[in-house]
């Protein structure tokens, strides 16, 4: 199907009016889940060297999740189909449920978000608009690249997390199952195929983000 043109001027301020209420929810932790947050009954993990290498890592994925909201918010605005709109808006609202238990999971091992996370926010915002001034099709498919990425991520995560850590390891699960459906989402709708250079470069714009958050 092609894509429709733009939205109107006036549902574009409309719009950036939200995406700016996004933005400062995302950032000063005001984001809330619509869902309760995965739980396991032993909590962990026991030593203080675990819980700060849970921190660090679950630090990288509140990161994430904030780029998430950044990009969704982004590509929304320019989004042709409404069918393509609505799917951004749902992947966004779940997006903002994995933020709002990332941050609250930090707040439970005694550690705060990364430093760099409004800078992180801006890039991912910018890459949002330009993915959906691409068009529907470009959009999607760079929605469905992400979400392989931040899969197999998620994957490598949920290996290097203390073994007593249930609590973090029943968030990063559900957040892998999630992604897993989102990323199949844009493909449904018609996602492209990004090509190589583009997702090496995406490869690339995750390891320094993860390196970053990890530590600052």
């Amino acid at each position: 199907m092609p894509d429709r043109p733009a939205p109107p001027f006036s549902h574009l301020v409309d719009a950036l009016l939200i995406a700016a209420d996004d933005a400062l929810r995302a950032l000063s932790g005001a984001a809330t889940a619509a869902r309760p947050a995965p739980r396991a009954a032993a909590d962990g993990p026991a030593t203080a060297e675990d819980r700060a290498a849970s921190a660090r890592l679950m630090r990288v994925n509140h990161t994430g999740e904030v780029c998430a909201q950044a990009l969704y918010s982004g590509q929304a605005l320019f989004a042709r189909r409404p069918e393509v709109r609505a799917a951004l808006q749902r992947a966004g609202s779940e997006e903002r449920d994995h933020l709002a238990w990332c941050r609250d999971r930090l707040g439970q091992l005694g550690a705060r978000a990364s430093l760099l996370d409004p800078l992180w926010y801006a890039g991912s915002f910018g890459m949002g608009i330009v993915s959906g001034l691409a068009g529907d099709r470009w959009s999607l498919g760079f929605l469905a690249e992400t979400e392989d990425q931040v899969e197999r991520h998620l994957e490598g995560h949920l290996e290097r997390l203390p073994a007593d850590d249930h609590s973090s390891r029943a968030i990063l699960v559900q957040m892998r199952d999630d992604e897993s459906r989102h990323g199949a989402a844009g493909r449904a709708l018609g996602g492209a195929e990004l090509p190589p250079p583009v997702k090496a470069a995406m490869r690339v714009a995750s390891r320094v983000m993860t390196g970053t958050a990890y530590w600052v």
